[in-house]
């Protein structure tokens, strides 16, 4: 991943950790609520993307960064979400024990 795309995305994960949002931050559709956010950067040719989750006050639990290669236009490809749900249900299992 390019420095410039893991800048943005560690500055996206500070904001969240001090309870505010990047300008560029949006829901992931699939989820349900506000709490599994994305952010999306272009670089070059190639798009990235970091998702992470602000549901659980302990911390903020990034759960995927990954450049896409799906040529199906925005939408995440099937086997991301697939990890993203995974990754989720491990952060709430970690949220819960702390």
């Amino acid at each position: 991943m390019p420095k410039a795309v893991q800048r943005e995305f560690g500055f996206a994960l500070h904001l969240a950790q001090i309870g505010t949002r990047h300008p560029g931050a949006k829901v992931l559709k699939g989820f349900g609520s506000a709490g599994v956010l994305e952010v999306v950067e272009d670089f070059a040719t190639d798009t990235y993307r970091a998702v992470y989750t602000v549901r659980f006050s302990e911390a903020v639990f990034v759960l995927h960064c990954f450049k896409k290669k799906s040529t199906k236009g925005s939408e995440t490809p099937k086997p991301d979400m697939e990890l993203i749900r995974k990754r989720l249900d491990d952060a709430r299992r970690l949220a819960e024990r702390a």
